[in-house]
């Protein structure tokens, strides 16, 4: 323990009364820090921090907040009485930091209207109105076109936004569920608190994992360390101590502010600030300037957008040019090349994105599911490696002492079978251990006015295991660290891997006793004897074989397993006034100061209900499920084997199951690997690389370095990792990882802070939900995008006829706005509601971007390209080139990389674009399934597009011919004429030889173009259908599940009659209400046609291209219980 100020005493009490003229002094001081905070602001600078507690002594700190303590018990002090907290909440109010300033809606507003489509369509907007500028009497179309033009990109942009205000708060009320609580010490008592309620002068005890809750003066610690990072940007973990010596706040040793993170150790503090006058409070804008990453769907979606926006831009900007060549008429051509612009643009896209992510959060959040961040809803669907810790994840943390061995015997805890030996306390050093789990612990009860069975437990679940334990063994439990005072705690640590404390336990040799508990071949490593028969003797072959038979039975139940070990420190080196120091006792010999084995404790952790069936689950959707745990190897590969994370055999076990040594087993043979963290230092690439081409793999004695180097490696070779976890180790993977997954009940505050997507009720098997959710939203997106660009070239086509050929305008520019938004937009958005076309069938496919060899080299292809184009940091020197030529990987030494500018990005991209390998890459599906493929390229616009077209044209003729007589040739000739197909027209001859007048003509074009319209309505909606099926058959009742697309076609069909069967719209949209409906079956015919043409294109891809499911992996565990059964219903 690290002594604290001098005071005078070890229990500073203060006399004085609670005074009240001293709350409104604090109460001054926290509006004085709130009106520098905002000013601060105002001026972008923080005044200088209010706060002088790290300069004062214990007992000063506790006459300005009126509170006693305990400095050499800390759990023992008094604190706060909760009528005097009531009434300091009142005062200084809840201990909560003022929202930060958020973007006006306005702004918000701007920035989802100014997106590239609705920019395209603004410009056309903009471009009527300069048309109608020009010439009023002949463009008075123009002065509404103009109008809807603008006003679709304003809804186009409030629909975006809309959706986005109703996700953001949606997201805000479920952050706010999840709570953040803290351990105090009021009136004698240990309970456990929301952090609001916090208030100055309460006593909080913080622990490895914990957020800091507010401002703390410490006046205890243990080996306690605290991560800055967020508030000074120092990345390395601070030790506090109770004494200090720095002037300035932030470097004070004796403080730990708000908002940082325990990563070591243990301590107790006095809350000297709560709420804005924290120093984190206090710094303006500490927490708005991060700016997060786009998502890889998000990016997917922006370049299709550039794509489809550079293709309308450039086909209009052409367009209008050959048009204003032959026709010398600019009114006409820029009307033409905005009608081609209008075309290309599919409105409904940013919107029915939006609405995708949020239904899925919304589905997700109803499975106690919560996404930080929305786009982390579609990343669950790309994920092709899950790596998990155990304890606390897998398993449900609630360990339960079952086995002790000492004084070389083998004693079960609970009730025996057969020839097991019933735990007997009058064994040499049973007893020891029931001391040292006592006494050489953090875990403590939170109450001592109940039995021990009621009483609550604060502490981690393997403290908490032994503690209910020696709770029921020792009758004077609350009074054994009376009798036995702690004079120093080296706390558990990831390094150390053991737990060190020493006590005031006389013996013949001194008044002072070591214990030392952890990883047990870490703790044998340290130990010279072992106790047989009370006394200890040398250390021996012998003993340290039956050690390893000992401890692999244990590991082999899964049980985790704790060595315990003692030293009764000699009294003339160590006296009761001996100053114990960290560095002391990590320098120390143990061996040569002669620290005794006492024996070994195992302790169960059964797998959470579920977890099973949902581990087989993610493995036959070919997700690799890594365990990635700090415990044994063995005890590690026994829940592995328990849940379905391993059923094959690893080079150990098929020795043993084929009589040979492991070294003569090839390593091809074995199909999963158990890998110890001591060997990940040393591990090359080549061994990586074999680690992770193993079916099933399990990383043990992992340390959170470690954790974070395994997931580097597995980005590396192209996966998207996901990673769960509960604890503070877990934390650097958890941010690291592309999704990291957090506990909610049993993770920590540094857990949930790192992590993206949080797990409300801790249930596993919610990742399997969300998995599906997330691929389900991409399938979704892609058949909407296939069936929204599908109207495109009916669409685009019509125009470029109209100067080509040329042909009478078969579609005006407001008419296809009308199709866009009439129907088009309800269609698309309809998607998002779309159900899965099998129960089983998106699980039953491999990930989008599976991870092979071809992916592999293609990736560091890719990679050598950037490095050698200064787009990407030069790699180490004597990096691996997939070339062989590894030196050209590395940058001079005497030059510096430089980030380079995005204008050089973009050039780099645009280089690769002109390389036809960068296609045949894209569309090859080497590098996996994107969003906008060959498939639905060619769909759109070769197949579903071209029959769309011609079904429209022909619907467009038939009515001219057959309704007025005018043939395909009568009508190019008229419109090369440039006279007719106008109110005041000649009369036009027809190929009979009959007249027909200007009015004539006029209404045969309105009839016709109304008839193109309507017909492309109608081909979509066959199409709607035909899309839906992108695994099955467009046939069976998925398709008609979806009540969203009912409503859209109802709406559809409605706003389109209305649009052509209605006087004031024909006036609009210059349509005509006299079209026979009859016309109408054509379009019927062709959309029959698409929907048989789409049967057997999906028949025929079925069997020469059909989609890749994972293979079948034999030995999985999937019998089904009720738990699994209806966590299986809301999966789906």
């Amino acid at each position: 323990m690290s002594k604290a100020p001098s005071t005078g005493a070890d229990q500073v009490r203060s006399s004085a009364p609670f005074d009240p003229r001293a709350e409104q002094h604090l109460h001054r001081s926290h509006v004085v820090v709130a009106e520098n905070k905002r000013g601060a602001q105002k001026k972008g600078k923080v005044k200088k921090l209010d706060i002088d507690e790290h300069l004062m002594t214990l007992e000063e700190v506790c006459q300005r907040h009126s509170v006693s303590v305990d400095a050499k018990k800390p759990a023992s002090s008094e604190g706060l009485s909760p009528a005097v907290a009531s009434d300091r909440l009142a005062i200084h109010g809840p201990n909560v930091l003022t929202p930060p300033k958020k973007k006006h809606w306005i702004v918000r507003f701007l920035e989802c209207l100014l997106n590239l489509f609705n920019i395209l369509l603004l410009l056309a907007g903009f471009g009527t109105y300069v048309l109608f500028i020009m010439d009023p009497l002949n463009n008075f179309q123009n002065s509404y076109i103009g109008g809807i033009l603008i006003g679709v990109a304003f809804l186009n942009g409030f629909i975006e936004f809309y959706q986005l205000q109703k996700s953001a708060s949606v997201l805000e009320s479920f952050m706010n569920m999840i709570p953040a609580k803290c351990t105090v010490i009021r009136n004698s008592q240990t309970r456990q608190l929301p952090a609001a309620e916090l208030v100055p002068g309460d006593l909080v005890y913080v622990r490895l994992g914990d957020k800091i809750p507010a401002d703390l003066y410490m006046f205890h610690v243990a080996d306690l360390k605290v991560d800055n990072s967020s508030l000074t940007g120092e990345s390395d973990p601070q030790e506090r101590a109770t004494e200090n010596t720095q002037k300035n706040p932030l470097e004070a040793t004796n403080l730990c502010f708000n908002g940082t993170l325990a990563v070591s150790g243990e301590g107790y503090g006095i809350v000297v600030a709560t709420g804005d006058s924290t120093v984190l409070g206090q710094i303006a804008g500490l927490t708005t300037a991060e700016v997060k990453r786009e998502s890889p769907l998000t990016l997917e979606i922006e370049r299709f957008c550039k794509i489809i926006s550079f293709f309308a831009f450039s086909t209009a900007v052409v367009f209008f040019f050959v048009s204003l060549f032959k026709s010398g008429n600019f009114s006409y051509s820029l009307s033409f090349a905005i009608g081609i612009l209008v075309a290309w643009v599919p409105q409904g896209l940013p919107a029915t994105v939006t609405m995708l992510l949020t239904i899925a959060a919304k589905r997700m959040a109803s499975r106690q599911v919560l996404v930080k961040d929305l786009t982390g809803v579609e990343t669950l669907g790309a994920i092709t490696m899950l790596c998990t810790d155990k304890t606390g994840t897998l398993t449900r943390n609630q360990m339960t002492v079952t086995n002790l061995w000492v004084d070389g015997k083998m004693f079960v805890a609970g009730p025996t079978a057969g020839e097991e030996l019933a735990l007997d306390d009058s064994v040499p050093g049973v007893m020891e251990i029931v001391y040292m789990s006592a006494l050489c612990s953090r875990a403590k009860f939170d109450r001592t006015d109940a039995p021990v069975e009621k009483r609550g437990i604060i502490g981690d679940a393997t403290e908490s295991g032994l503690l209910r334990f020696v709770g029921k063994k020792l009758a004077t439990i609350d009074k054994v660290h009376d009798q036995f005072p702690k004079r120093f705690d080296l706390p558990f640590n990831s390094d150390t891997k053991t737990h060190t404390s020493i006590h005031r336990m006389p013996h013949k040799t001194g008044p002072l006793t070591l214990f030392m508990k952890g990883a047990p071949e870490r703790v044998l490593r340290n130990c010279a004897s072992i106790l047989r028969d009370g006394q200890p003797v040398d250390m021996t072959e012998a003993h340290r074989d039956e050690f390893t038979k000992a401890y692999e039975a244990m590991a082999g139940k899964g049980h985790r397993v704790l060595a315990f070990a003692q030293l009764q420190m000699h009294g003339e080196v160590y006296g009761e006034e001996h100053v114990f120091t960290k560095e002391e006792l990590v320098r120390m010999d143990y061996q040569k100061v002669g620290l005794c084995f006492v024996g070994l404790v195992s302790l169960e952790d059964p797998p959470k209900h579920g977890v099973r069936e949902a581990v087989g689950r993610l493995r036959t959707a070919g997700i690799k499920v890594v365990m990635v745990t700090g415990d044994h190897p063995l005890t590690a590969e026994a829940i592995a084997r328990k849940i379905n994370l391993v059923v094959g055999d690893t080079r150990a076990s098929l020795a043993r199951r084929t009589n040979r040594d492991p070294d003569d087993v090839p390593d091809a043979e074995a199909t999963a690997v158990v890998v110890h963290g001591e060997e990940i230092a040393g591990m090359t690439d080549e061994d990586w690389d074999a680690v992770f081409a193993k079916d099933e793999i399990v990383f043990a004695r992992t340390s959170p370095k470690d954790k974070l180097e395994i997931v580097k490696r597995a980005q590396a070779l192209g996966h998207i990792v996901g990673v769960t976890g509960d604890g503070v180790n877990d934390s650097p993977a958890l941010k690291k990882a592309d999704l990291g997954i957090a506990m909610n009940q049993s993770g920590s505050d540094v857990s949930k802070e790192a992590a993206a997507m949080i797990l409300l009720d801790d249930n596993f098997a919610s990742t399997v939900a969300g998995i599906t959710e997330g691929r389900l939203i991409f399938v979704n997106l892609k058949k909407s995008i296939q069936y929204a660009v599908s109207h495109i070239i009916p669409e685009v086509v019509p125009y470029l006829l109209y100067v080509v050929v040329p042909i009478p305008l078969a579609l005006t520019a407001i008419q296809i706005l009308v199709i866009d938004l009439g129907f088009e937009l309800l269609a698309a958005l309809s998607y998002a509601w779309e159900p899965p076309e099998t129960t089983e069938g998106l699980m039953a496919l491999a990930p989008r971007k599976p991870v092979t060899d071809d992916s592999i080299a293609a990736l560091r292809r890719k990679h050598r390209d950037q490095i050698l184009a200064g787009i990407a940091p030069p790699a180490p020197r004597g990096a691996r080139d997939p070339n062989g030529d590894g030196e050209n990987l590395a940058f001079p030494e005497d030059e510096d990389w430089v980030v380079p500018s995005r204008f050089r990005r973009y050039a780099h991209e645009l280089r690769c674009m002109a390389d036809y390998k960068y296609w045949v890459e894209l569309f090859s599906g080497v590098g996996g399934e994107v969003l906008v493929d060959a498939e639905v390229l060619s769909w759109a616009y070769l197949e579903a597009g071209v029959i769309e077209c011609v079904g429209a044209l022909t619907t467009f003729f038939v009515v001219l011919g057959w309704g007025f007589g005018i043939d395909v040739a009568t009508a190019v000739y008229a419109q090369a004429d440039g006279r007719y197909f106008m109110p005041h027209s000649p009369d036009l001859v027809l190929p009979d030889g009959s007249l027909l007048s200007g009015d004539l003509q006029w209404e045969a074009l309105k009839q016709a173009q109304s008839a193109f319209y309507l017909a492309v309505l109608v081909i979509q909606m066959w199409n709607l259908f035909t899309c839906k099926a992108r695994i099955r058959l467009p046939w069976g009742w998925f398709m008609f599940q979806n009540k969203k697309t009912w409503i859209s076609l109802a709406a559809g069909v409605f706003f389109g009659f209305l649009i052509v069967y209605t006087p004031f719209m024909n006036a609009l949209f210059g349509t005509s209400m006299n079209l026979n409906p009859a016309y109408l079956s054509i379009p019927m015919a062709f959309g029959f046609l698409l929907l048989i043409y789409g049967t057997l294109r999906r028949a025929f891809m079925g069997r020469f291209a059909p989609y890749k499911t994972n293979k079948e992996i034999r030995g999985l565990q999937m019998y089904e219980t009720s738990y699994s059964l209806a966590n299986l219903h809301n999966a789906v």
